[in-house]
Protein backbone atom coordinates (compact mmCIF):
# COMPACT_ATOMS: atom_id res chain seq x y z
CA UNK A 1 0.00 0.00 0.00
CA UNK A 2 1.37 3.40 -0.98
CA UNK A 3 0.29 6.19 1.35
CA UNK A 4 0.13 9.56 -0.40
CA UNK A 5 0.89 12.39 1.97
CA UNK A 6 1.72 16.06 1.52
CA UNK A 7 4.43 18.57 2.27
CA UNK A 8 1.89 20.32 4.54
CA UNK A 9 2.67 17.74 7.25
CA UNK A 10 5.90 19.50 8.13
CA UNK A 11 7.72 22.82 7.90
CA UNK A 12 10.37 23.16 5.16
CA UNK A 13 12.64 20.64 6.90
CA UNK A 14 14.01 17.15 6.22
CA UNK A 15 11.61 14.27 7.04
CA UNK A 16 13.60 13.30 10.14
CA UNK A 17 12.49 16.57 11.75
CA UNK A 18 8.76 15.86 11.36
CA UNK A 19 8.48 15.22 15.10
CA UNK A 20 7.56 17.07 17.19
CA UNK A 21 4.92 17.53 14.54
CA UNK A 22 3.95 21.00 13.36
CA UNK A 23 1.59 20.55 10.40
CA UNK A 24 0.55 23.62 8.44
CA UNK A 25 -3.12 23.34 9.40
CA UNK A 26 -5.86 20.73 9.74
CA UNK A 27 -5.15 19.66 6.16
CA UNK A 28 -1.58 18.84 7.12
CA UNK A 29 -2.75 17.19 10.35
CA UNK A 30 -5.07 14.92 8.35
CA UNK A 31 -2.17 13.80 6.16
CA UNK A 32 0.10 13.27 9.17
CA UNK A 33 -2.59 11.10 10.74
CA UNK A 34 -2.79 9.05 7.53
CA UNK A 35 0.98 8.57 7.58
CA UNK A 36 0.88 7.31 11.16
CA UNK A 37 -2.01 4.97 10.39
CA UNK A 38 -0.10 3.48 7.45
CA UNK A 39 2.93 2.90 9.67
CA UNK A 40 0.74 1.42 12.40
CA UNK A 41 -0.94 -1.01 10.02
CA UNK A 42 2.45 -2.06 8.68
CA UNK A 43 3.57 -2.79 12.23
CA UNK A 44 0.41 -4.53 13.49
CA UNK A 45 -0.73 -6.38 10.37
CA UNK A 46 0.80 -8.16 7.41
CA UNK A 47 0.60 -5.10 5.16
CA UNK A 48 3.52 -3.62 3.25
CA UNK A 49 3.27 0.18 3.30
CA UNK A 50 5.26 3.03 1.83
CA UNK A 51 4.67 6.76 2.34
CA UNK A 52 5.38 9.48 -0.24
CA UNK A 53 5.08 13.15 0.68
CA UNK A 54 4.12 14.93 -2.55
CA UNK A 55 5.25 18.50 -3.11
CA UNK A 56 2.94 20.50 -5.42
CA UNK A 57 2.34 18.12 -8.33
CA UNK A 58 1.33 19.65 -11.67
CA UNK A 59 1.02 18.79 -15.34
CA UNK A 60 -1.40 18.66 -18.28
CA UNK A 61 -4.86 17.05 -18.17
CA UNK A 62 -5.76 18.55 -14.79
CA UNK A 63 -8.21 21.15 -13.50
CA UNK A 64 -7.25 24.53 -14.95
CA UNK A 65 -10.18 26.79 -14.09
CA UNK A 66 -13.07 27.08 -11.65
CA UNK A 67 -11.16 27.93 -8.47
CA UNK A 68 -10.08 24.40 -7.55
CA UNK A 69 -6.97 24.34 -9.74
CA UNK A 70 -3.52 24.61 -8.20
CA UNK A 71 -1.03 27.44 -8.71
CA UNK A 72 0.77 26.07 -11.81
CA UNK A 73 -2.48 25.67 -13.77
CA UNK A 74 -3.81 29.01 -12.51
CA UNK A 75 -0.63 30.82 -13.52
CA UNK A 76 -0.66 29.24 -16.97
CA UNK A 77 -4.32 30.16 -17.42
CA UNK A 78 -3.72 33.76 -16.39
CA UNK A 79 -0.68 34.06 -18.65
CA UNK A 80 -2.78 32.79 -21.57
CA UNK A 81 -6.01 34.68 -20.92
CA UNK A 82 -4.92 37.98 -19.36
CA UNK A 83 -4.59 41.02 -21.59
CA UNK A 84 -3.77 43.98 -19.33
CA UNK A 85 -2.06 42.60 -16.22
CA UNK A 86 -1.24 39.36 -14.42
CA UNK A 87 -3.28 39.05 -11.23
CA UNK A 88 -1.54 37.52 -8.21
CA UNK A 89 -2.44 36.99 -4.56
CA UNK A 90 0.05 38.58 -2.17
CA UNK A 91 3.36 40.27 -2.93
CA UNK A 92 4.68 37.39 -5.01
CA UNK A 93 7.64 36.69 -2.75
CA UNK A 94 6.10 33.46 -1.45
CA UNK A 95 8.32 30.55 -2.49
CA UNK A 96 7.49 26.98 -3.54
CA UNK A 97 8.93 24.01 -5.37
CA UNK A 98 6.84 22.16 -7.96
CA UNK A 99 7.03 18.60 -9.28
CA UNK A 100 5.99 17.59 -12.79
CA UNK A 101 3.60 14.64 -12.92
CA UNK A 102 6.09 12.40 -14.78
CA UNK A 103 8.55 12.72 -11.90
CA UNK A 104 5.70 12.06 -9.48
CA UNK A 105 4.77 8.79 -11.19
CA UNK A 106 8.38 7.67 -11.47
CA UNK A 107 9.08 8.53 -7.85
CA UNK A 108 5.92 6.80 -6.60
CA UNK A 109 6.92 3.58 -8.40
CA UNK A 110 10.45 3.76 -7.05
CA UNK A 111 9.23 4.32 -3.49
CA UNK A 112 6.67 1.53 -3.76
CA UNK A 113 9.29 -0.90 -5.08
CA UNK A 114 11.91 0.07 -2.49
CA UNK A 115 12.48 -1.48 0.92
CA UNK A 116 12.33 1.86 2.76
CA UNK A 117 9.37 1.84 5.15
CA UNK A 118 9.30 5.43 6.47
CA UNK A 119 8.02 8.64 4.81
CA UNK A 120 10.04 10.12 1.94
CA UNK A 121 9.74 13.58 0.43
CA UNK A 122 8.82 13.44 -3.24
CA UNK A 123 9.33 16.83 -4.83
CA UNK A 124 11.96 19.03 -6.42
CA UNK A 125 14.47 21.29 -4.73
CA UNK A 126 14.14 23.98 -7.41
CA UNK A 127 12.48 26.76 -5.42
CA UNK A 128 10.99 29.83 -7.10
CA UNK A 129 9.07 32.86 -5.91
CA UNK A 130 5.59 33.40 -7.30
CA UNK A 131 6.86 36.47 -9.17
CA UNK A 132 9.48 34.29 -10.85
CA UNK A 133 6.89 31.60 -11.51
CA UNK A 134 4.61 34.11 -13.25
CA UNK A 135 7.51 35.28 -15.42
CA UNK A 136 8.18 31.68 -16.48
CA UNK A 137 4.52 31.15 -17.38
CA UNK A 138 4.44 34.32 -19.46
CA UNK A 139 7.75 33.56 -21.18
CA UNK A 140 6.42 30.76 -23.40
CA UNK A 141 4.71 33.28 -25.66
CA UNK A 142 6.99 36.21 -24.82
CA UNK A 143 4.43 38.05 -22.71
CA UNK A 144 5.55 40.79 -20.32
CA UNK A 145 2.37 41.78 -18.51
CA UNK A 146 2.74 43.82 -15.32
CA UNK A 147 1.87 41.87 -12.17
CA UNK A 148 -1.07 43.19 -10.15
CA UNK A 149 -0.72 42.10 -6.52
CA UNK A 150 -4.06 41.70 -4.73
CA UNK A 151 -5.19 40.33 -1.35
CA UNK A 152 -5.95 36.62 -1.31
CA UNK A 153 -4.95 33.21 0.08
CA UNK A 154 -1.18 32.70 0.16
CA UNK A 155 -0.47 29.68 2.36
CA UNK A 156 2.87 29.44 4.13
CA UNK A 157 5.57 31.94 3.23
CA UNK A 158 7.92 29.33 1.83
CA UNK A 159 8.28 25.59 1.34
CA UNK A 160 10.74 23.45 -0.55
CA UNK A 161 11.46 19.73 -0.73
CA UNK A 162 14.57 18.39 0.99
CA UNK A 163 15.66 15.39 -1.11
CA UNK A 164 18.65 14.29 0.95
CA UNK A 165 16.90 11.17 2.23
CA UNK A 166 15.31 10.04 -1.05
CA UNK A 167 18.68 10.33 -2.81
CA UNK A 168 20.31 8.37 -0.01
CA UNK A 169 17.70 5.60 0.04
CA UNK A 170 16.77 5.37 -3.64
CA UNK A 171 19.72 6.93 -5.45
CA UNK A 172 17.23 9.12 -7.33
CA UNK A 173 15.30 12.36 -7.04
CA UNK A 174 12.95 14.31 -9.36
CA UNK A 175 14.89 16.06 -12.13
CA UNK A 176 12.41 17.74 -14.51
CA UNK A 177 12.90 21.50 -14.27
CA UNK A 178 10.03 23.87 -13.62
CA UNK A 179 10.59 25.58 -16.96
CA UNK A 180 10.47 22.31 -18.93
CA UNK A 181 7.53 20.81 -17.06
CA UNK A 182 5.42 23.95 -16.97
CA UNK A 183 5.81 24.38 -20.72
CA UNK A 184 3.93 21.11 -21.28
CA UNK A 185 1.16 22.15 -18.89
CA UNK A 186 1.01 25.62 -20.45
CA UNK A 187 0.39 24.51 -24.02
CA UNK A 188 -2.15 21.90 -22.96
CA UNK A 189 -4.09 24.58 -21.08
CA UNK A 190 -3.70 26.93 -24.06
CA UNK A 191 -5.33 24.30 -26.29
CA UNK A 192 -8.29 24.10 -23.88
CA UNK A 193 -8.62 27.88 -23.72
CA UNK A 194 -8.34 28.24 -27.49
CA UNK A 195 -11.10 25.65 -27.95
CA UNK A 196 -13.38 27.60 -25.62
CA UNK A 197 -12.57 30.85 -27.41
CA UNK A 198 -13.43 29.21 -30.72
CA UNK A 199 -16.82 28.22 -29.31
CA UNK A 200 -17.60 31.82 -28.37
CA UNK A 201 -16.47 31.92 -24.73
CA UNK A 202 -14.83 35.15 -23.58
CA UNK A 203 -11.67 33.67 -22.12
CA UNK A 204 -10.44 37.00 -20.77
CA UNK A 205 -12.63 36.24 -17.73
CA UNK A 206 -10.17 33.47 -16.88
CA UNK A 207 -7.47 36.04 -16.26
CA UNK A 208 -9.00 36.79 -12.87
CA UNK A 209 -8.77 34.94 -9.57
CA UNK A 210 -11.53 32.80 -8.15
CA UNK A 211 -11.84 31.78 -4.50
CA UNK A 212 -13.98 28.70 -3.84
CA UNK A 213 -15.60 28.93 -0.42
CA UNK A 214 -16.16 25.64 1.36
CA UNK A 215 -19.69 25.12 2.64
CA UNK A 216 -21.21 22.95 5.36
CA UNK A 217 -24.01 21.52 3.22
CA UNK A 218 -22.82 17.93 3.43
CA UNK A 219 -22.30 18.14 7.21
CA UNK A 220 -25.76 19.60 7.71
CA UNK A 221 -27.28 16.93 5.48
CA UNK A 222 -25.58 14.15 7.43
CA UNK A 223 -26.62 15.70 10.76
CA UNK A 224 -30.20 15.74 9.54
CA UNK A 225 -29.97 12.06 8.59
CA UNK A 226 -29.53 12.64 4.87
CA UNK A 227 -26.52 10.40 4.61
CA UNK A 228 -25.59 11.43 1.08
CA UNK A 229 -23.70 14.37 -0.31
CA UNK A 230 -25.99 17.08 -1.69
CA UNK A 231 -25.40 18.05 -5.26
CA UNK A 232 -23.02 20.98 -5.28
CA UNK A 233 -23.32 23.00 -8.45
CA UNK A 234 -20.11 24.87 -7.65
CA UNK A 235 -18.20 21.67 -8.36
CA UNK A 236 -18.93 22.04 -12.07
CA UNK A 237 -16.32 24.43 -13.53
CA UNK A 238 -18.70 25.52 -16.27
CA UNK A 239 -21.03 26.91 -13.59
CA UNK A 240 -18.39 29.12 -11.99
CA UNK A 241 -18.84 32.83 -12.57
CA UNK A 242 -15.59 34.77 -12.50
CA UNK A 243 -15.90 38.06 -10.64
CA UNK A 244 -14.04 40.59 -12.74
CA UNK A 245 -15.06 43.58 -10.66
CA UNK A 246 -13.89 42.79 -7.14
CA UNK A 247 -10.41 43.82 -6.09
CA UNK A 248 -10.41 42.36 -2.57
CA UNK A 249 -9.48 38.83 -3.61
Amino acid sequence: MLGLSTSATLPPLPPRYAWPAKPQDTYGLEKLYAEEMALAYAKDFDIVTRVARYHNVYGPHGTWKGGREKAPAAFCRKAICSTDFFEMWGDGEQTRSFMFVDDCVEGSLRIMNSDYELPLNLGTEEMVSMNEFAAIAMSYESKTLPIKHIPGPQGVRGRNSDNTLIREKLGWSPSISIRDGLEKAYFWIKAQADAEAASGVDITQYGHSKVVVQTTESLESNAAGGGSRPEDQSDAPENVNYDTTRTDR
